[in-house]
């Protein structure tokens, strides 16, 4: 039953507001106005203020001259006695407690219970405190513990001495690596090496080489076209750009033997991805192909489907390191790579001929090129 003032207010219900407020002088419905709910969102919000004043302007508005005016009222005010002297260490007033919980809260708290079975329970039971320290680091509880006892549980060294569950870890050094040395590869040596096509030179790392000109990247390419026993070509972070990758499809395209192709962190566009991903197509040779972190570091929808398209058509891939940000793109290429790795280990085991490929474009199936 609705109260209003601990009244009754059912014996309003046929009372209708229309008629009220038609008997309401003016006066009467400005009094009501102010007294409006000003939270109330079907009001404007110029009628949602109580603030009324029938003076009139007595003349244009100074902000500075009105700050100045309420910042002297506010030091010449004195500030209201304090009704209970303020004493350290004691509470003022009424202490807040908080409310019990709901009984179903405490009901549902009680009914939670695990059984674990005799023996478990038993084996818990009489556990150490490192034991338990070491399953909740099998389990995966990292809150439960510090990153020393983490550590300590994992490589099974035992739990430092003087840590429980409130230890403590304090800080520890960091090792020191050494820097990783420059790469003393000469630049000009290794695209005589290429150009001679000698047997034993079977890996070109030119990786953090940053003063190739474009005469020594044209120069290497030109030879990887006629090179037959070149498999592996490093070009990390050299500064190659899409001029540089039109020539290296170029290269890939006429090559035979390359197996594994790496031209990350450079400044190759997304088209240009995409032209050396075509390339492997005619190379029928590399296995595993990486060109991630370049100069735009997403490639965009469309440049990925592209991509997996290629992808899925390549019968010889097997390795793709690539940045791909949706999920359809990613999950059918690795769909697909797999497809290839299953290929490759029954042609290694001898299940399939040698002169049998896995052909992408036909999906599970085989055919003899």
């Amino acid at each position: 039953m609705d109260k209003l003032y601990g009244k009754d207010i059912s014996m309003y219900d046929d009372i209708d507001v229309e008629d009220l407020l038609a008997k309401l002088t003016t006066e009467e419905i400005n009094i009501l106005a102010k007294e409006v709910d000003p939270d109330d969102s079907f009001l404007p919000p110029s009628q949602r203020c109580s603030y009324d004043c029938d003076k009139e302007p007595t003349g244009p508005l100074n902000r500075k001259l009105l700050i100045e005016y309420i910042n002297k009222k506010a030091i010449e005010t004195p500030d209201l006695p304090e009704l209970k002297p303020f004493v350290a260490g004691t509470v003022r007033g009424k202490k807040w407690v908080p409310p019990a919980p709901p009984a179903r809260e405490q009901e549902a708290e009680e009914k939670i219970a695990v059984d674990l079975g005799e023996e478990y329970e038993q084996a818990l039971c009489e556990a150490t405190q490192d034991e338990i320290i070491d399953l909740a680091a099998i389990l995966g509880f990292h809150s439960m513990m510090n990153q020393d006892q983490y550590h300590a549980s994992l490589l099974n060294k035992g739990q430092p001495l003087g840590l429980g569950w409130d230890g403590i870890t304090k800080a520890s050094k960091p090792k020191v690596f050494p820097m990783e040395p420059p790469n003393m590869t000469d630049p000009e040596e290794s695209i005589q090496s290429v150009k001679k096509d000698e047997n034993k030179y079977v890996e070109l790392n030119w990786n953090n080489i940053k003063s190739i000109s474009d005469e020594k990247f044209e120069n290497l390419f030109t030879a990887l076209g006629e090179n037959t026993h070149l498999e592996t070509i490093k070009l990390a972070n050299t500064g190659m750009s899409d001029r540089h990758a039109d020539k290296l499809a170029e290269a890939l395209e006429k090559n035979k033997s390359m197996r594994v192709v790496n031209v990350e962190t450079n400044m190759i566009s997304p088209l240009g991805i995409v032209r050396l991903i075509k390339s492997l197509l005619k190379n029928k040779s590399v296995e595993e192909f990486r060109a991630a972190n370049q100069r735009s570091q997403v490639l965009g929808n469309k440049i990925e489907m592209e991509i997996t398209q290629l992808v899925e058509k390549n019968g010889n891939l097997v390795r793709l390191g690539l940045h791909l940000e949706y999920n359809d793109a990613r999950q059918r290429i690795a769909a697909h790579l797999q497809k290839n790795i299953d290929h490759t280990r029954k042609m290694r085991m001898g299940q399939l001929p040698r002169n049998q490929m896995f052909s992408g474009d036909l999906g599970e199936n085989e055919r003899t090129v």
